[in-house]
C-alpha cells in the first residue's frame, strides 16, 4: 500500500521533499508555469471536500483561488485540515504541481494546479455566517447589507469594487492628463437654496448655527474659478436629504469639474473624452466619437424622456392629427388641443400577442398613470385590436406609413394630457426594449441632451423655479424674457445619458452678479435673502469672475452600468438600505443625552397628526 500511495502524486508524502523557502502569492495568481515552485497561501476557506481519504479545500482570496489537497500521510497537517470550516483564515505552504489528468478546471485561472499542503497554519476560526458565501443562490439584500463584511467577500461583490476603483483611476489618470487640478473642497459647509434637503451638522463652539453636508461643491468650485485655478476636478462625497428612492443614495460620490473660458462645446468635449478614455482604458470598448446630440425637445417628442435609451429603435410617432374629425371620439377629441398628445407605439411583432397579453399592457398602462391603453395589430388576416372598427384600409395605411409598422407588427396609442402621454409612452417604450431582449447589458449608448427649459412651474405650488440649478445662464439673447415669459428662456445645460440613465449634468455658469442677482430674483429672493445665502459668493463675482463652465458625473451609476448591476447599492462597499438605513451599523441611531446637551439641542416628539406622511 505504500507503494502505491507514493506512486500516485497525490500522495506524495511532503516530507520527501527538499525544503524550499515559500513565497507568499495570491490565490487566484498560480499556473502551469509555476509547477515546482514553493508557495504560501494565505486565504479564506472557500469550500472543503472529502474524496477518498484526501482533503480538497479551496483557499480564496481577493485575485481568486487555488485547490489545496492534504494527504492523511501527512498525520498532524491532516488533522488540522479535518477541523476547518468555511471562511476560517489559514496560510497553506506547498509545493505547486499539475492536477492529474482528467481533474483540471476550465473554469479557474488556477485549473491547472493544485498545491498539495506541507504545512498548514490556522490563522482565525469562523463562526457559522448566515450564508454561504461559496452559493450560487443570492441572498436577500436585507440579509447582505447587515453582514456586510461577509458579502464583500462574494466574488461579485469583490469584482465590483475592483472596477470603481479602476474606473476612478482611470478618471484621475485623464483629468490629470489634460491638466486640471485635484482639489478637495470642504465638508462642512452653509446651508445651499436646497436647505430642506441638507444634512445639518450642529456647530458645539458656535452653539445654535449649523453647518451643512454638500449636496455639491457647486459654488465652491465656481469660486475656484473665480479663483484663477483655471480646471479642477475632484471625486467629491455628495449629501443629500431626500426621501428613499431605490436609485439613490443619501451620500454619493461625483467626479466635479469646472473650467474657465470655455464654450459648451468645449465642456462637453472634454466630458465626452472622459467616458471614452474609461470605457476604452477600462473595459476595452470603442466609444463612437463624436456622440449623438439631441435637444431635449427631440428627446421628449422621439422617446418621452430626456435621458432616453438608445439601445433599442423604437421611437414615438405622432398621430393627433390622423385622429382629427376621425370616427373614434376619445381620440378626435383629444386631437383638438396641443395640450395634448396621441402617441403610436410600434412594438415589433406584436401581433402575435394575445388579447391577455394586450390586457396585460393596458393594465400597465394604467399603472403608469394612463386612463388605458388602445391598440392595433397587423395580422396577416387584417387589422385587429381594441380600435380596429376605427382603423379602416386608408387610415390603417397611413398609420404604417407615419410608423414604419410592418406586417406582424402591433401598435400602441396612449392619447392624454402631453406631460402624462411622454411619460406613460416612455414606460411602455422600456417595457417593449426588456419583452424582446432589445435592452443589451452589454451595449453602451450614449447621447448628450442639451436645450433644456432654464425655468419651470413647480408642479405642488406653481411658483416658477429653476429647472436645474440657479447658477446656469440662458442662452445668448434671450435675457429680455426674463420678465415677459421666463418659461421660454432656454439654459446652456447638458445631460450626459447612458443606456436611460443620467450619468452627469453641466452648464456654463452666470459669471456677472448684476445677472446672478436677477435670476435669485426672478426665483422670489429679497435682497435680504440673497446675502444670508449667498453673499460670499455674490461679492466674489464682483471681483472678475471669468466665463466658465463645468459638469459632474455620477460615480456609483457609472459604475453600476460598467458592472452590468442594476442597483447602484451592488457597487457601493458600504450603501444604505431603500429607507436610507445603514443595517450593519444600525444607523442613524440614537445619541446620550450629554451629547445633546454640549449642543444645545433637544429632541421633540411629534403630537398625533404632526408626523411627516
Amino acid at each position: 500500500m505504500d507503494h502505491l500511495r507514493h506512486a500516485d502524486p497525490r500522495h506524495a508524502d511532503p516530507r520527501d521533499a527538499e525544503p524550499v523557502e515559500a513565497q507568499p502569492v495570491s490565490c487566484g495568481e498560480l499556473t502551469a508555469a509555476d509547477v515546482g515552485r514553493a508557495v504560501a497561501l494565505n486565504g479564506w476557506v472557500h469550500r472543503r471536500r472529502d474524496h477518498g481519504g484526501l482533503i480538497f479545500i479551496d483557499v480564496r482570496d481577493r485575485s481568486g483561488l487555488t485547490q489545496v489537497t492534504f494527504d492523511p500521510s501527512n498525520a498532524a497537517v491532516f488533522a488540522l485540515a479535518e477541523t476547518l470550516r468555511s471562511e476560517d483564515v489559514i496560510c497553506v505552504r506547498g509545493e505547486v504541481r499539475r492536477r492529474p489528468a482528467g481533474t483540471e478546471n476550465a473554469k479557474l485561472p488556477t485549473g491547472d494546479v493544485e498545491v498539495p499542503a506541507g504545512a498548514l497554519d490556522v490563522l482565525n476560526r469562523s463562526e457559522t455566517p448566515p450564508f454561504v458565501i461559496a452559493a450560487d443562490e443570492e441572498p436577500s439584500e436585507d440579509v447582505r447589507l447587515r453582514w456586510r463584511y461577509l458579502d464583500l467577500r462574494r466574488p461579485r461583490m469583490q469584482r465590483n469594487l475592483t472596477m470603481r476603483h479602476r474606473i476612478v483611476k482611470a478618471i484621475r489618470d485623464y483629468f490629470d492628463e489634460h491638466g486640471f487640478l485635484e482639489i478637495e473642497t470642504p465638508t462642512l459647509i452653509k446651508s445651499t437654496p436646497e436647505g430642506a434637503r441638507d444634512y445639518l451638522v450642529p456647530s458645539r463652539v458656535h452653539r445654535g448655527n449649523f453647518y451643512a453636508l454638500p449636496q455639491s461643491p457647486q459654488i465652491l468650485k465656481q469660486i475656484l474659478m473665480i479663483g484663477g485655478l483655471g480646471r479642477y476636478m475632484q471625486i467629491a462625497r455628495c449629501f443629500r436629504d431626500e426621501d428613499p428612492r431605490a436609485d439613490r443614495q443619501p451620500e454619493f460620490t461625483q467626479v466635479d469639474v469646472e473650467m474657465t473660458f470655455v464654450s459648451q462645446d468645449d465642456v462637453m468635449r472634454t466630458m465626452e473624452g472622459a467616458v471614452r478614455y474609461v470605457w476604452e482604458h477600462v473595459l476595452d470598448v470603442a466609444v463612437p466619437h463624436p456622440l449623438p446630440r439631441l435637444s431635449y425637445a427631440e428627446a421628449m417628442c422621439d422617446y418621452g424622456s430626456d435621458k432616453p435609451d438608445l439601445r433599442f429603435d423604437v421611437k414615438f410617432a405622432d398621430v393627433d392629427d390622423l385622429f382629427r374629425g376621425g370616427a373614434f371620439g376619445l381620440f378626435a377629441g383629444l386631437a383638438e388641443s396641443d395640450a395634448n398628445r396621441i402617441v403610436a407605439l410600434r412594438y415589433p411583432g406584436g401581433a402575435s400577442l394575445s388579447r391577455r397579453d394586450f390586457d396585460a399592457l393596458s393594465e400597465l398602462a394604467k399603472q403608469f398613470g394612463a386612463k388605458g391603453l388602445a391598440y392595433v395589430a397587423f395580422a396577416p388576416d387584417g387589422v385587429k385590436g381594441s380600435i380596429a372598427r376605427f382603423v379602416d384600409e386608408a387610415l390603417a395605411a397611413r398609420l404604417r406609413e407615419r410608423t414604419s409598422a410592418g406586417d406582424g407588427d402591433a401598435l400602441l396609442f396612449v392619447g392624454d394630457a402631453r406631460a402624462t402621454a411622454n411619460d406613460v409612452a416612455g414606460r411602455l417604450r422600456l417595457e417593449i426594449g426588456d419583452r424582446l431582449n432589445l435592452r443589451d447589458p452589454h451595449a453602451y449608448a450614449f447621447c448628450w441632451v442639451s436645450g433644456f427649459p432654464l425655468f419651470e412651474k413647480d408642479p405642488e405650488t406653481g411658483e416658477i423655479t429653476f429647472s436645474h440649478h440657479p447658477f446656469t445662464s440662458p442662452e445668448p439673447g434671450q435675457e429680455a424674457l426674463f420678465d415677459s415669459d421666463p418659461l421660454a428662456i432656454t439654459a446652456r445645460h447638458y445631460d450626459l445619458v447612458l443606456n436611460g440613465y443620467e450619468l452627469g449634468s453641466g452648464s456654463i455658469r452666470n459669471h456677472t452678479p448684476q445677472f446672478q442677482e436677477k435670476v435669485f430674483k426672478r426665483l422670489g429672493l429679497s435682497d435680504e435673502q440673497i446675502e444670508d445665502r449667498f453673499g460670499f459668493f455674490m461679492e466674489a463675482l464682483r471681483y472678475g469672475a471669468p466665463p466658465h463652465g463645468g459638469m459632474a458625473l455620477g460615480i456609483d451609476r457609472i459604475v453600476m452600468i460598467a458592472c452590468g448591476e442594476t442597483s447602484i447599492r451592488d457597487v457601493i462597499a458600504f450603501p444604505k438600505n431603500q429607507m436610507a438605513r445603514d443595517l450593519m451599523m444600525d444607523a442613524p441611531s440614537s445619541v446620550p443625552e450629554k451629547a445633546l446637551d454640549e449642543l444645545g439641542l433637544r429632541i421633540v416628539v411629534p403630537t398625533a397628526g404632526t408626523e411627516k406622511n
